[in-house]
């Protein structure tokens, strides 16, 4: 029998004969990773550890609690999902049940509606199919056979996913576990048994295929922890982000509100609420003249032949919306960039002009599905602190490095930690493979010289350029995706953008797009879910409260009120004839950060006794104190 050379996980070299599969090599191998092993990498592809090996290859293991091996278990989960759906409930169909960001779920057409007693009953049926220890089986079949299958049992999604495979695809992977069928591409875990811990989370409505012309589907939304504990952790992460979520805190702290009658994903900012967008984005101008960068402004309405000429018309129309003025078409600006290109254009630039940085809060629309509309998380309009650099390639690697530099500073100031990831071309890029060659280098090299640590996230760049994404990690560890720097050399060239060099020479400039904060809509719904509406006193709406004892207190309220107005305190009053301790807990349900109470002793001293927000007593103090200490809490922000 053939033999085939394989290299094992710790470097040594195995001789295996031809038709081996992965557990037989792993097996003799004589390591006990078996139990934590979900799947394999032969010469970097994602295998089963059923799958028989048939050339010479590099063999990497793919641990349960490693990213890629939660993947694979939480996706062997949403099969398993499937099948006890299929047994408790017949003539459900099945649709697509992949793994997400921490889970998985699963879409059904059931003419009925799924209930929280019926989660518990699916639930009670998977333990049971776990149990009986099924294997997950690969098979290979034709697309006609797979077809005749699926029709056979009257699973039209099915049969619809395989038809809507492009010509050439020929053959198919079937998964079985059990007396369950399914149509995927695996890889999956050896058995159910594997399967230690799991919840089934809610259920939503989900268009097939993400449109609303198509059927409502039920999705079944659940989650997978390789033990116990991560499960428990997780649940409790998800009950804290409840009481976290930025729609609720949003009504409670009366910062914003989305109206159905004005319409949905559209923000409609309350007086608190524009106080603190107001305090972000005067943070941005401030620190971006300091950087120096030129504040500019752009319409909000552009020709169409100009999102035509930009690249924008054929690759992101359908997030556009369109209108017309005087037989003229125009799109409403989805992105910031070219009006930014026709200021460059106004006039000749020469390489001492370079770099020019252009810097605006600009407003953008976006025709955004309902479905995935989610508060200030993702809105149909919304606000992004937008800047276009142009430079010489020379320029390049300090502008990426100074742009990383701010995102940096930016976190810090806002108290959140952050990853790093480098997004490569995608299939669907503009574009010669010099120009992508040339950014992709500079910007990986950048984050060398700065000495950042990134993942590479392949085939995710924008169209027009690769891009650095910064993500944002807040108080309950999720990532959130907010800054980015995406290199760009086709707009300069779609817009003949050109400057002298010292040769007297036309040269085109590169463009570098960069987000620090994203949209300011976006970045103020993770801020408010990262403290808990609990603010810190630079950014809190309302920094502090007066609570009188009685009405005889008014009068000194009132002047304390006057002083500290004047100094520039965000400051309210309660003046209301309740009783104290009300009072109080009605503050601190507003998540203020100072309660300043002013009673008997306060008034014939001339002072405040402030009570910060998490309960501790600071004592008596006169005003100008107080005002200090808020200012000093403020001063390395303001």
């Amino acid at each position: 029998m053939k033999e085939i050379k394989i290299v094992l996980p710790d470097g040594s070299e195995k001789a295996c004969p031809e038709g081996i599969s992965v557990r037989e090599v792993l097996s003799s191998w004589g390591q006990k990773t078996l139990a934590a092993t979900v799947a394999a990498r032969f010469n970097k592809s994602l295998v089963d550890l059923s799958r028989s090996l048939t050339e010479d290859g590099n063999l990497e293991l793919v641990d349960v609690s490693s990213r890629e091996g939660l993947e694979i278990l939480r996706h062997s989960i949403s099969h398993v999902m499937a099948q006890a759906v299929q047994d408790l409930f017949p003539g459900v169909l099945v649709s697509i049940g992949p793994a997400i960001e921490d889970g998985f779920y699963y879409d059904f057409e059931y003419n009925d509606t799924f209930t929280l007693e019926d989660l518990e009953k699916i639930e009670n049926r998977m333990q049971e199919i776990v149990k009986a220890d099924h294997p997950f089986v690969r098979e290979e079949v034709s697309r006609e056979e797979a077809i005749t299958f699926f029709q056979g049992k009257g699973e039209s999604y099915k049969v619809e996913l395989l038809k809507d495979l492009p010509e050439e695809v020929k053959t198919v992977s079937l998964y079985k576990q059990g007396g369950y069928t399914d149509l995927c591409r695996g890889p999956h875990i050896p058995s159910t048994a594997m399967i230690r811990a799991f919840k089934l989370l809610n259920v939503a409505g989900a268009y097939w295929r993400g449109d609303e012309r198509n059927k409502m589907l039920q999705r079944i939304y659940g989650t997978g922890f390789a033990s116990e504990k991560d499960l428990e952790d997780y649940l409790k992460i998800i009950e804290e982000a409840k009481k976290r979520d930025h729609r609720k805190l949003g009504r409670d702290l009366d910062l914003f509100q989305v109206s159905e009658e004005a319409g949905a994903g559209l923000i409609i900012f309350h007086p608190k609420g524009t106080i603190l967008r107001t305090l972000i984005e005067d943070w941005e101008k401030k620190e971006h003249l300091k950087r120096g960068y030129d504040m500019v402004m752009g319409p909000q309405i552009l020709k169409v032949d100009l999102w035509k000429k930009s690249g924008h018309f054929d690759h992101y129309r359908e997030n556009m919306y369109f209108t017309e003025v005087e037989g003229q078409s125009y799109g409403i600006k989805p992105m910031n960039c070219l009006a930014h290109m026709l200021i460059y254009k106004s006039k000749m630039r020469s390489y001492r002009d370079l770099p020019l940085r252009y810097f605006e809060l600009g407003t953008v629309h976006r025709h955004e599905k309902t479905g995935v509309l989610h508060g200030l998380l993702r809105a149909r309009q919304f606000t992004q602190d937008d800047a276009h650099i142009l430079c010489t390639p020379e320029q390049l690697n300090s502008e990426i490095r100074a742009i990383a530099d701010f995102v940096g500073y930016a976190m810090k100031i806002f108290g959140f930690d952050y990853e790093v990831e480098l997004s490569t071309r995608p299939k669907d890029s503009i574009g010669t493979d010099a120009d992508w060659e040339l950014a992709t280098s500079a910007l990986e090299g950048a984050l060398k010289d700065n000495l950042m640590t990134y993942d590479i996230n392949e085939g995710d760049g924008a169209f027009y350029g690769p891009k650095i994404d910064f993500k944002l990690k807040d108080a309950l560890k999720r990532k959130w995706q907010c800054a980015t720097i995406q290199c760009d050399f086709t707009l300069p060239e779609r817009f003949d953008l050109t400057y002298v060099g010292p040769d007297g020479e036309k040269h085109r400039p590169v463009m570098l797009h960069r987000v620090i904060l994203g949209a300011i809509e976006r970045f103020m719904g993770v801020l408010i879910e990262h403290y808990g509406g609990a603010f810190p006193v630079w950014l809190a709406p309302v920094q502090a409260v007066l609570l009188t004892v009685t009405d005889r207190h008014i009068p000194y309220g009132e002047a304390v009120y006057s002083q500290l107005m004047d100094a520039g305190i965000r400051v309210e009053k309660d003046f209301r004839n309740e009783k104290l301790g009300y009072k109080i807990r009605e503050a601190q349900t507003q998540k203020v950060p100072y309660m300043l109470v002013i009673g008997d002793k306060e008034m014939a001293s001339g002072q405040v006794a402030p009570r910060e927000r998490g309960g501790d007593n600071l004592g008596a103090m006169p005003v100008s104190s107080f005002i200090a200490l808020v200012q000093e809490k403020c001063g390395q922000y303001q």
